[in-house]
């Protein structure tokens, strides 16, 4: 794979210009391991979109994790789990992503679940315009058959990823390796970026020149 040298504000005008040009509703994800920065990206992409005229919705999957009962069936730190088990997909296509397919009503539930409460958010469903941008951020989104238009993956080497992930969550590795090898996401992503320099990106050029 060929990557080339990109700055992040550089490379989020160009996914900017990219979404802008779609009619209609856009559901994008940002997908990465926590190290990646993943909601920093979709912050960044957000703020690009609104200064052209976009309306834009952020949603983190941390706010669709399944109750702690189920997250925690087979221990607190178990990478099976959290690979099969945590994300709540269901969830996330019926309040999320279906109502913004086309002949969709619009309305989105922005959070489900609070993981560290335990408890429902009770949120308000948001209605995002016509033209909106759906913007989900988060870990392990992709192979899994959710509706997206477009999906950015955020890729680390396995040393960048050990080396740059807290010593508490260590216990997930095995989960992103699985990931890497049972869905290879840097195969099924529209865009890929490396981060294992957070502050020199790279983005594979095949799939960034893919209009």
């Amino acid at each position: 794979m060929r990557f080339r040298a990109v700055t992040m504000a550089g490379l989020v005008a160009e996914l900017a210009e990219r979404i802008v040009r779609r009619p209609g509703w856009c559901r994008v994800a940002i997908d990465g391991p926590p190290a990646a920065a993943p909601e920093e990206w979709s912050a960044a992409l957000a703020e690009a979109l609104r200064e052209r005229g976009r309306a834009v919705l952020g949603v983190r999957s941390a706010d669709f994790w399944r109750p702690r009962s189920v997250r925690y069936e087979q221990g607190r730190t178990n990478p099976d789990a959290f690979y099969e088990e945590w994300l709540d997909l269901s969830g996330l296509r019926r309040e999320v992503l279906d109502p913004l397919a086309p002949g969709g009503t619009g309305r989105v539930l922005p959070t489900l679940w609070n993981p560290v409460t335990d408890r429902a958010t009770r949120a308000s469903y948001l209605e995002l315009a016509p033209d909106g941008v759906l913007l989900l951020s988060g870990a392990l989104l992709l192979g899994a058959g959710l509706p997206l238009d477009l999906a950015v993956h955020l890729v680390l080497s396995p040393a960048a990823l050990a080396r740059r992930t807290p010593s508490d969550e260590v216990w997930t590795l095995p989960a992103f390796a699985r990931y890497a090898d049972e869905v290879d996401p840097a195969s099924v992503a529209d865009v890929v970026v490396r981060v294992d320099d957070p502050k020199h990106p790279a983005a594979l050029v095949s799939r960034l020149a893919d209009s």
